[in-house]
């Protein structure tokens, strides 16, 4: 099995405090990972550890090593590394000031991903149809996605990743503060990039429920450390560990 990332005994300090320790992890490429966990474990330290996005918190130290596809990502630059390494954040966070069009837009157009606007309108439906959302919008695409509802401006969010045509895509609980109409989309919209784009994903989850049924592989971290690691539903019939085993039950958390 092809690995998308290999993380070596990564090390992140916030400050004084020891956020992840010496953590080891290999994420298999075209699949999906969920990384689940109680809060304050560390969950959404390692999803930032893996695109770089957690050298922009004030205080923070990382020692070791996280290779994608086979290149330590600390030794490339960090722009190129998250545009490979796409993210959507907890938060649903569109730029209010731009349409919904050129929300979808501005990454391409950052980074010069196509050379005329036909091919620039194809890609921004592209983004929407996959994030489930073109059916909702395409007649309303010049207004501003304060129109939108909160699960539909997270799915905005999941388009704008999209539109950079990443590699990776990160998700940290993205279905955290939306309803369950939207979150079901979200989680289809997940299951089929894997299936028809084979773009490999991780996601950041509080819910063994979610994980087991949307993921492929759960990587479960406690106290800033992978306390087990398998295929998901192997995991959550028959965990290795004891702290998974009430992390399943709901005894932590």
């Amino acid at each position: 099995m092809d690995h998308a990332i290999v993380v070596e005994k990564l090390n992140v300090w916030i400050r004084e405090d020891h956020v992840l320790k010496d953590i080891v992890l290999k994420v298999p490429q075209g699949y999906i990972t969920a990384i689940m966990g109680p809060s304050g474990s560390g969950k959404s330290t390692l999803l930032r550890s893996m695109n770089r996005l957690v050298e922009l918190i004030p205080g923070a130290k990382v020692k070791g090593k996280v290779k994608v596809f086979g290149k330590d990502i600390y030794t490339e630059d960090p722009y190129k590394v998250r545009k490979d390494i796409t993210m959507v954040s907890q938060n649903p966070n569109p730029f209010p000031h731009m349409s919904i069009y050129d929300n979808v837009a501005i990454g391409p157009r950052i980074h010069k991903l196509v050379k005329n606007r036909e091919k620039l309108d194809e890609l921004v439906k592209w983004s929407l149809e996959k994030a489930m959302l073109w059916d909702e919008v395409k007649d309303r695409l010049s207004d501003p996605p304060t129109v939108l509802s909160g699960g539909q401006q997270q799915r905005l969010c999941l388009a704008r990743a999209l539109a950079l045509k990443p590699k990776i895509l990160m998700l940290d609980e993205p279905t955290a503060n939306i309803d369950p109409v939207n979150s079901k989309k979200i989680e289809d919209a997940i299951k089929a990039l894997v299936r028809d784009e084979g773009i490999t994903v991780i996601f950041v989850t509080h819910t063994p429920a979610q994980a087991v049924r949307v993921s492929d592989f759960i990587a479960f971290i406690y106290n800033g450390k992978i306390v087990e690691y398998g295929l998901s539903r192997e995991l959550a019939l028959n965990p290795g560990h004891e702290l998974t085993e009430k992390f399943l039950r709901g005894e932590i958390g």
